[in-house]
């Protein structure tokens, strides 16, 4: 009997636990990118798990296709500016175009009935950073 208790207490405690926090990495690299032969997209962001924290659709997500270490090398860029969300974050813009996958969201609202139109563009990405390399995807520039 005790051990049931404790398995109930210690399911119960699992269950209460924020989420781990997703990082830059696990949210937009895709290095090399997927072999996913249709719907990118829509595959990519389910097997990621990727919505809004109200579990809705997210409208756009930004796929890249670049090593993690050049993505990072990003923070050592002298393109720093504002921010485009209207934030007092300073952003790093890339001097080189990464190659990315853009995911716009086309029909549904409740996430997993999520399905979105795959666009391939080439841009500069804008990022936050820390002292450790970039923390956050800000958007890009085509």
């Amino acid at each position: 009997m005790v051990i049931i208790f404790l398995l109930l207490l210690f399911w119960d405690n699992e269950m209460n636990e924020d989420p781990e926090i997703a990082t830059l990495e696990q949210l937009h690299v895709d290095y090399p990118q997927s072999a996913v032969a249709l719907r990118y997209c829509n595959a990519m962001i389910l097997h990621r798990v990727i919505k809004e924290p109200d579990n809705t659709c997210k409208r756009e997500h930004v796929f890249i296709h670049e090593r993690p270490l050049k993505i990072n090398a990003v923070c050592t860029s002298p393109q720093k500016m504002a921010c485009p969300n209207h934030t007092t974050l300073s952003c790093f813009q890339s001097s080189i175009r990464f190659k990315m996958t853009v995911c716009r969201l086309i029909k549904g609202t409740r996430y997993p009935a999520c399905r979105y139109h795959l666009s391939s563009k080439e841009g500069f990405i804008l990022v936050t950073c820390d002292d450790i390399g970039a923390v956050n995807f800000q958007g890009f520039i085509e």
